[in-house]
């Protein structure tokens, strides 16, 4: 007689919750959970998409194919005012995606006084505040002025700010120089220490590194990263090999062109702050990614950023629509007398570097980042292998030795995040949730499913409606 099915132990896979599989185990049995959720989008807009699959996959060709087209390099370095598109004396640019000062977390409020304090429109952080809250200052995001910003990520008129071109396709990108870590101002700070280093980086910092820049010629960035990615970085939270490389490019025609004293202390001060290429590959993507952005039918997003209240997409078929959720609060190492209960929602425009197919998405280059919140180094590969499931591509110049020298996953689909709901990875850095306190540690978070949903749901709903036709509501999920 054959045996019976309850003559062996059982083996099993599970589709539904994961504590049936319990029960199979403790009896001696095998049990595989799988991670299978239903379809977040509606039957009617994966009808859209099936009838127009052609259509966007030649669409994300085009997108991804610019991406990774493009050639980022520091062409040199101005003032806010006098660089970036559409800055004006009043304007105060901030990270993530629009956010009036009544919705502004504390870091970024605190970001807000402190520049104020620097561009001596206030007096004191009272003054500041009662300033920001008249009306009298314009806010805008970063990433509608082709520029991007770290954290709370606020440039005001007078900062310097690096100009970075991508050389192929002729887009620029534009951002401050990197503080350093703990209390400063894109974390919220807004002590007089915070205004003195912002104003010897004005009058020090920016004179000497211009001067050297024009004496060295245009920094090619996109070498400089994918040698960084060889070296155990991933450009986002790690930064010390690419940082190094900049301070070797730099620091001969610093010595040329300065006097010995500044030399010394511009060279002290890159060696000294790990992070101060971050600035750096974040216009390096911004500059790359705005290659891709206004591509009809494209379901490639361009840019993830978080003002520490929302986090929102923008997808190169979609314009310039903002797609956003509430913020996460990264899972993070703190510093000693933190903890999660003192730390803001995410925050910063960094995540650019994710969208370009660096950070988060290439940790497996980097796995000492994910020390942060106790992994490992087979953990921090199998983030940056979930992360090809999401994306169209992998990228041609920038490649991590650990997983043979694969390209890293490039070009997030908001198609794929939502039919798989894998979530985009990233790493980060976390701010107090007050002003005036700075950083409390680093670590990573996931980008909430809810702003690819909508941005999917929009791009159904402009293939579905022909040019000039009323777009009809009934695609929406929700």
């Amino acid at each position: 007689m054959r045996p019976g099915l309850l003559d062996r132990l059982p083996a099993v896979v599970n589709i539904g919750l994961p504590w049936f599989c319990d029960g199979i185990r403790a009896a001696g049995g095998s049990a595989l959970q799988v991670e299978w959720r239903p379809p977040a989008l509606s039957p009617e807009v994966m009808a859209v998409f099936r009838r127009h699959a052609d259509t966007i996959a030649a669409a994300n060709q085009t997108a991804v194919a610019r991406i990774m087209a493009a050639r980022p390099h520091l062409a040199g370095m101005g003032i806010a005012r006098d660089c970036i598109p559409g800055m004006t004396p009043d304007t105060l640019l901030h990270a993530g995606p629009p956010v009036t000062w009544e919705q502004m977390c504390g870091p970024m409020r605190g970001a807000v006084m402190g520049a104020l304090l620097h561009e001596k429109r206030a007096a004191s952080p009272d003054e500041a505040e009662r300033l920001a809250a008249s009306g009298a200052v314009r806010f805008a995001p970063c990433h509608e002025h082709a520029a991007v910003g770290p954290m709370a990520g606020i440039i005001s008129s007078s900062m310097p700010v690096f100009v970075v071109e991508d050389i192929e396709h002729g887009t620029r990108a534009h951002c401050t120089m990197n503080e350093g870590l703990g209390k400063v101002l894109r974390y919220g700070a807004y002590g007089a220490d915070v205004i003195e280093r912002l104003r010897w980086m004005e009058r020090t910092l920016y004179p000497a590194l211009q001067a050297g820049l024009e004496r060295l010629g245009a920094v090619d960035l996109r070498a400089l990263i994918a040698q960084a990615l060889h070296m155990g970085d991933e450009v986002h939270n790690r930064n010390r090999a690419a940082t190094s490389l900049f301070y070797r490019a730099v620091a001969p025609a610093l010595v040329e062109t300065c006097r010995p004293d500044t030399a010394a202390a511009v060279l002290r001060f890159i060696d000294r702050n790990d992070h101060f290429f971050l600035n750096l590959s974040m216009a390096a993507c911004k500059a790359s990614l705005d290659a891709a952005r206004g591509i009809p039918a494209s379901s490639i997003a361009v840019a993830m950023a978080r003002n520490g209240t929302e986090f929102g997409v923008q997808v190169s078929g979609t314009g310039d629509a903002w797609f956003t959720a509430p913020a996460p609060v990264p899972d993070a190492l703190f510093f000693p007398g933190f903890s999660k209960a003192d730390a803001n929602p995410d925050i910063g425009d960094s995540a650019i570097t994710e969208t370009g197919g660096l950070g988060g998405f290439a940790i497996a280059a980097a796995p000492a980042i994910v020390q942060f919140v106790g992994g490992t180094a087979q953990d921090a590969s199998g983030f940056t292998l979930a992360m090809y499931e999401i994306t169209a591509a992998e990228h041609g110049a920038y490649r991590i030795p650990s997983l043979d020298f694969r390209g890293t996953p490039v070009g997030i689909d908001v198609i794929k995040v939502a039919r798989t709901g894998i979530r985009p990875f990233i790493d980060t850095g976390v701010a107090h949730r007050e002003p005036g306190v700075g950083q409390v540690g680093a670590g990573v978070v996931e980008a909430p499913i809810e702003p690819f949903l909508a941005a999917a749901e929009a791009l159904a709903l402009a293939l579905a409606s022909p040019p000039g036709k009323e777009q009809s509501c009934a695609l929406m999920t929700s």
